[in-house]
């Protein structure tokens, strides 16, 4: 195999502090399986940040790099250009913001680098306007936010999206599944049965793969007509559906819809839709910079009370106390007690809901 087979490729993976060590050892493991299964360094790769310095995981673990982003973009223009650069996300990836980085990348299209994310690294990708018009996926949590913030981006829940060029993951073992797709682009599927026999795994999932449990298995039960209501309400946040119209689009009646969400979900439809969107703003109120009325907004709440009551009696803290402590990387906790007479008028002061 010549030094210029067209299937030899270099991989530059960026690292972002607090960056998910699954992720990346999931798409690392997936190129060194492979040049052991085709006998040759078909896949070579270095690792980059900022400054050139070790970048700590979200785990703790430190990882030395080869390269800072100067370094890198200097290379760009001779033989040890990147074939890919693969941004490497993690937690808190909005904190870690950084303008190199986005000079990098924009680089790296203009002279035709494909571009790959991992974890939250669409986040980097989407910061930087590479992300304009085309498809990719994030990390579940992440979506709502990810959705709000960048409406020019096609966005999905599958747990890998390819774009032309343009590659992202969910992170985790989704790592895996997507460089088994390019790596079965260069070498077939048999090299690629050959790497999951090595790494124990038992077949490589689709893009279209959901990456959270199917319905079935996150509500513990097949009634058809929960299922269909269940998917309305998650399609339906921003405006929630009356419970007439509910039934009716499932095709039962109301007191029918009813009996089953008591029956098979253990309350109330209405219930239910609550908590489904009390759940999505939590997840905005952890990981996005939103305020804190626009979050109550986009989750169907008109009146800021309403959300503030509703959330505090769910989760045991204000919306407030949650972004806080998100900011922190504590846990919330929730309020202390207050005398009875206190709690009868409690009421949320504007400053709660920015």
């Amino acid at each position: 195999m010549s030094e210029t087979d067209p299937r030899r490729r270099l991989f530059s993976f960026y690292l972002v502090p607090e960056f998910t060590l699954l992720a990346f050892s999931s798409a690392l493991e997936a190129l060194r399986l492979a040049n052991a299964a085709v006998g040759f360094e078909a896949y070579a790769w270095r690792f980059v940040s900022e400054k050139g310095k070790s970048v700590r995981s979200s785990c703790g673990l430190d990882l030395a790099a080869h390269a800072s982003l100067a370094e890198e973009r200097a290379m760009l223009t001779g033989r040890a250009r990147p074939t890919m650069a693969i941004v490497c996300g993690g937690m808190n990836v909005r904190s870690h913001r950084s303008r190199a980085a986005a000079t990098w990348l924009r680089e790296c299209r203009r002279r035709g680098v494909a571009l790959a994310s991992l974890c939250t690294g669409s986040d980097v990708l989407a910061e930087a306007g590479l992300l304009d018009g085309r498809r990719c996926t994030i990390h579940w949590e992440n979506l709502p936010d990810f959705t709000e913030r960048f409406p020019a981006v096609e966005v999905s829940a599958g747990v890998y999206e390819i774009d032309g060029d343009v590659y992202s993951c969910a992170g985790g073992s989704a790592s895996f599944d997507m460089m088994l797709h390019l790596i079965a682009q260069d070498f077939g599927e048999a090299v690629v049965s050959r790497i999951c026999e090595q790494a124990l795994v038992e077949r490589v999932r689709a893009p279209s793969v959901r990456q959270r449990l199917p319905l079935r298995a996150q509500l513990g039960t097949s009634d058809p007509a929960i299922l269909a209501a269940v998917e309305l309400m998650q399609a339906n946040m921003l405006e929630p559906l009356p419970l007439p119209e509910l039934a009716a689009r499932v095709g039962v009646s109301i007191r029918q819809v009813e009996r089953l969400f008591r029956r098979e979900m253990g309350r109330s439809p209405a219930r239910y839709y609550l908590e489904l969107r009390l759940e999505r703003a939590h997840h905005l109120l952890s990981q996005s910079a939103l305020p804190i009325i626009e979050i109550a907004v986009a989750c169907g709440f008109l009146a800021g009370s309403h959300f503030w009551h509703a959330y505090r009696k769910v989760y045991g803290c204000t919306p407030k106390q949650t972004r806080i402590a998100s900011q922190s990387g504590r846990p919330a906790s929730p309020p202390r007690t207050r005398p009875a007479r206190a709690q009868t008028a409690d009421r949320p002061v504007m400053s709660e809901l920015i």
